[in-house]
């Protein structure tokens, strides 16, 4: 049943109204005066009110002008009662924002059409805002499935080209790893034979000695064994970096499993590694000594039932942008030593890194804190922080929009931190949040169940 609020001073009218409207099933509420009339306008919230134009304490075009202005309240149909019947007062009443005008004296018949119309454009109104809301929040998730297509199909191509540079880099390092093994033996072999020959001829002909001079002999015994174990190390990294991509890429963990988070951690900085030291930077000073520390701060967790590869793909994207704020950071950074003591009140609340010179204060570095911990029984809390340049309140509000970004064209799509969040709320039933303070530095809060209550067996 619609509601309707009638406003009128003169006591016989009222009653006429109220009665010829309930008569024809409406449910009607009445008020005496202007300032009871619009009290009862943001309490009942009508569909439609009838207002006298001429009230006591303020008038219906006053009445009108307020209730359009509020946003809850401005799709209520007004009609304006009046006995005037010139141009300027419609006018008037027009520009206050009335729907309609219905003269004194009132016919019943023209009340109840003139009514029946106002509530009639009242509900297309409703069922027109209505669509409007579905059509945009149908809207919001094609923006947000578009971004999850595009950035899946670009995680899965990038998994698929890692894991077939990975498999195709392991299987030449396992033929040298393995060899350098062999080698190393045949050395120590050749160089104790070469000892065995010093000891039983310890005056070799001049020839000999010449060539032994030469080629600096005892350094070469001395070094020879240390070369062989730097190149074994080498070999070792290259292949701890492709175990690490492989596990990165999780090309196999498509489903829900148990999984390791600080694995995911630690895989994801060793992709990372690269941008950690200064050489990332062009534009910096040549005195500065850059170089990113990263703090560990990792409770003991439990292993977490979690999509691997994505959550993987979150963490990578959130410490990329943790490196990125650094970076912008370092650009306040000035390119000479006089501009430097200029500059010191601007860095002085985030200063973030080192001058080589013994005469200037120690500051601190740019840093990237990782803490993870059990936040409850059934959730763990993983918390990554950088003291960059921070963010202002606009751009934190609107940090996980699809297709939102503060990068430079070509820098940056606006999809990283929408899917970030779209795996940890969406995929994972957890929560991502940001805490900024411009200046200071950010931290991004991501909350993930212990359990994924589903029909999928573990």
């Amino acid at each position: 049943m619609s509601k309707i609020l009638v406003v009128e001073d003169d006591s016989a009218t009222r009653l006429l109204l109220k009665r010829d409207l309930q008569l024809s099933g409406y449910e009607v509420v009445v008020a005496k005066n202007g300032e009871e009339g619009l009290k009862q306008a943001f309490e009942v919230r009508p569909a439609l009110m009838l207002c006298d134009w001429m009230l006591p304490l303020m008038d219906g075009v006053e009445i009108c002008r307020r209730l359009k202005a509020t946003p809850d309240l401005a799709s209520t149909f007004f009609i304006l009662l009046t006995a005037r019947g010139t141009v300027a007062d419609r006018v008037e009443g027009l520009d206050a924002g009335a729907d309609d005008f219905l003269s004194k004296p009132i016919d019943p018949n023209e009340l109840l059409a003139r009514v029946r119309a106002g509530l009639r454009l009242y509900r297309y109104q409703q069922q027109l805002s209505e669509a409007n809301q579905q059509l945009s929040q149908a809207l919001q998730e094609l923006r947000q499935t578009q971004a999850q297509l595009v950035q899946s199909e670009k995680m899965s191509g990038l998994g698929q080209m890692v894991a077939g540079i990975a498999h195709e880099i392991n299987n030449p390092i396992t033929f040298i790893s393995g060899n350098l093994a062999h080698t190393s033996e045949y050395v120590n072999d050749l160089l104790e034979l070469m000892h065995l020959y010093q000891k039983h001829y310890p005056n070799p002909v001049v020839e000999v000695k010449r060539a032994a001079e030469e080629i600096d002999f005892e350094f070469v015994t001395r070094d020879l064994p240390k070369t062989l174990e730097s190149m074994q190390n080498g070999a070792f990294r290259i292949r701890d970096i492709i175990l690490s991509l492989r596990k990165f890429s999780r090309l196999d963990e498509a489903e829900i499993k148990k999984a390791d988070i600080h694995e995911g951690l630690d895989n994801t900085l060793l992709i990372l590694q690269h941008r950690l030291h200064r050489n990332s930077l062009e534009n910096l000073s040549p005195n500065w000594d850059y170089s990113i520390e990263i703090i560990k701060e990792y409770d003991s967790l439990p292993l977490v039932e979690c999509y691997p590869g994505q959550l993987n793909q979150v963490f990578f994207n959130l410490l990329n942008n943790a490196l990125d704020a650094l970076e912008k950071a370092q650009e306040l950074v000035p390119q000479d030593q006089e501009s430097f003591a200029a500059a010191n009140l601007i860095l002085q609340p985030f200063n973030r890194g080192r001058l080589k010179d013994d005469n200037e204060e120690e500051r601190r570095s740019p840093t990237i804190k990782i803490r993870t911990r059990m936040s409850d029984e059934n959730h763990i809390e993983i918390r990554i922080c950088d003291n960059g340049s921070g963010m202002t309140p606009e751009v934190r509000g609107r940090l996980f929009d699809p297709f939102f970004t503060t990068k430079p064209v070509g820098s940056g799509t606006g999809l990283g931190l929408s899917i970030c969040y779209q795996i940890v709320v969406g995929r994972h039933g957890g929560q991502l949040k940001c805490n900024s303070q411009l200046g200071v530095g950010t931290e991004l809060v991501m909350q993930i169940p212990i359990r994924q209550f589903n029909d999928k067996k573990i």
